[in-house]
């Protein structure tokens, strides 16, 4: 049977050399005279979601999943796996057990995944249509061209699909309000611009599957009687733009778009828009406001986006990963997409799972799904072995979660009830050294310069917190701090324009709700219990723990400590710049951390 070798060339793999190993690959397959056919059959693909141990490198028939590939091994390759036969054991994954597994149904981070949306990826050329075809690609489309706009919209309100940009709004109900309107012309858009710090849901998609969202989109289309769509995407999503191009292109000359959708009366034109990387811009009417080229400001919402959106027009705007779903529920049913996940948040949901976490990447799971089983059972648990403290979901404006709360379910209410929210699938795992008070000024500094300002509880009401966060965090936090946080956050909720600045408070809120004591410490003792904060950290060694290794010395970029090898070492506070390398480097957690003033008191021991 013929062998087909697909490379994962998504960002990730593409930053670790993918695209040398496909050169090498081909090139040893015919230094050794491979088949020709072998030689056709490399085949790059989209994101496989395992981008810390890519490139990845996927043998098929055999179903053989090779990771951190690099170029030299791509003639071993060739030699014994593609013309062989035979593994090569340093290239699987080990699993739990220190087991080399096969397959990625064996890997225990693919396992327990359900994928819908990320359903193409990793399996074919997203440069390729004829590949997308084969997949069943553009049947939805067909099929929704034959329908009616109600008989399309029905399908959408009874899979129960909510918007996975982060807002969560029923997805059929928006389509229904702007199918009901007797204004032309009409748009649709996607938003593609995915502002949040690590999150990369949305690129992944558009990288590896773009037809499967021009599909979505052409659907929507149809169903409201749209003709223009557009597609807004993070101006630093370069391959993502360079790939949605020729799909779109490619869609065109095959007739599936344009002046005939897949041969019928309907029309529709698509137009790529690049984002000019400001976060506000994710927010609807901020980013209409943008596509029509003027500054990307929001407007109050007492007139929705699907009565008047683009030049006042009646507009639907989806995200990406919501219109990835919408060519299986035409095609399957939207029954069937409703019996996935829970009765009021359905089907699946993509999360970019970072951090203090051993198996970082892109996991799609059923909603519903626990925090536990995402982090412990798909994530591989905590980085290092150590102490999960908490997970911040749903990006910069996103809550944070504790320990206590791990069986958690992950759906839109659920976690909107405890003070977090959905988001568009950002989820940041910290440990033990993680300071909650440091983690709510970072995301607040990250909100502030990303307000646009125009209204004032949003942009005083940052700047006033990011004050105050930043007196805490740097040993000037009084007395009072916590609860004027409190009622600036809620004033923000209440009173600010759009949802950057109503959702902007939830880092400080959760973290002072969760982790009270660790403000507390900062304010009254001067002391950051993870040993973050600079200016309230000293770290120190603990004789009884200390063997003499030499490793703290060795990582300390001031030169601070001393002590010859088997000897107890010490550090030296006068040069100590409390940068936390010794405790990364201890491996006997000899190395303790103490407060401003407790070295002072303590001296050098612990």
């Amino acid at each position: 049977m013929e062998k087909q070798i697909l490379i994962c060339c998504g960002t990730g793999c593409r930053a670790n050399g993918s695209m040398k190993v496909v050169e090498a690959l081909n090139e040893a397959a015919r230094e050794q005279g491979a088949d020709a056919q072998v030689i056709a059959d490399v085949k790059t693909t989209g994101c496989n979601g395992f981008c810390e141990n890519g490139p990845i490198v996927k043998i098929l028939p055999d179903n053989l999943v090779y990771y951190k590939v690099k170029p030299t091994d791509a003639k071993e390759i060739i030699e014994k796996t593609v013309q062989s036969g035979e593994e090569i054991p340093r290239l699987m994954y080990k699993d739990d057990t220190g087991t080399r597994v096969r397959s990625q149904e064996e890997n225990p981070f693919y396992a327990h995944q359900h994928k819908v949306a990320l359903r193409h990826i990793g399996r074919i050329d997203p440069e390729n249509i004829e590949d997308y075809l084969k997949e069943g690609g553009y049947e939805a489309l067909k099929k929704a061209v034959s329908m009616t706009s109600d008989e399309i919209i029905t399908e959408v309100e009874k899979s129960g699909l909510r918007g996975r940009g982060g807002a969560g709004f029923p997805a059929g109900r928006k389509w229904r309000t702007a199918a009901s309107y007797e204004h032309f012309p009409k748009y649709v858009a996607c938003n593609g611009d995915e502002g949040d710090p690590g999150a990369f849901m949305d690129r992944s998609i558009l990288e590896g599957d773009p037809h499967c969202v021009i599909e979505g989109l052409a659907i929507a289309a149809v169903a409201v009687g749209a003709e223009e769509g557009f597609f807004y995407i993070r101006d630093e999503y370069d391959l993502a733009v360079k790939h949605i191009k020729k799909a779109i292109q490619d869609a065109e000359e095959r007739g599936i778009i344009g002046e005939s959708v897949m041969g019928s009366s309907h029309r529709l034109k698509l137009s790529v828009v690049r984002g000019g990387g400001a976060f506000v811009c994710g927010e609807s009417t901020a980013l209409m406001a943008s596509i029509e080229g003027r500054v990307g400001e929001p407007r109050a919402k007492y007139i929705r986006s699907v009565q008047r959106g683009l030049w006042n027009q009646p507009t639907v705007l989806n995200n990406v990963e919501t219109l990835a779903n919408i060519p299986v529920i035409i095609q399957e049913g939207g029954d069937a997409f409703a019996t996935i996940g829970t009765k009021n948040s359905s089907g699946t949901k993509v999360f970019a799972l970072v951090g203090k976490v051993k198996r970082t990447g892109l996991v799609e799971v059923p909603m519903g799904t626990t925090l536990r089983h995402l982090i412990y059972d798909i994530g591989g648990g905590i980085l290092n072995n150590r102490v999960f403290k908490a997970v911040q979901t749903g990006g910069p404006s996103g809550g944070c979660i504790p320990e206590s709360m791990l069986d958690l379910e992950v759906d839109f209410d659920s976690l909107a009830e405890y003070g977090a929210m959905m988001g568009s699938g950002g989820m940041i795992v910290m440990d033990d050294r993680s300071c909650m008070v440091e983690v709510a000024r970072y995301y607040t500094n990250f909100l502030c310069e990303e307000s646009c300002g125009k209204c004032t509880p949003c942009r005083e009401g940052l700047r006033r917190t990011l004050e105050i966060l930043t007196d805490i965090c740097e040993g000037r936090g009084r007395e009072g701090d916590i609860e004027l946080l409190e009622r600036l956050g809620h004033a923000m909720q209440d009173a600010s324009l759009c949802s950057l600045g109503k959702t902007a408070a939830n880092p400080v809120l959760t973290t002072i709700q969760y982790f009270r004591e660790e403000y507390e410490a900062h304010i009254r003792e001067k002391r950051c219990p993870a040993g973050v904060c600079k200016e309230l950290t000293r770290f120190a060694i603990q004789p009884e723990k200390c063997i003499g290794c030499d490793m703290c010395a060795r990582g300390c970029p001031a030169y601070a400590i001393s002590g010859g090898k088997k000897e107890v070492h010490t550090i030296d506070q006068t040069k100590c710049i409390a940068c936390g390398s010794c405790r990364e480097a201890c491996k006997f957690d000899a190395v303790v951390t103490l407060g401003r003033n407790d070295v002072a008191e303590r001296g050098q021991q612990a």
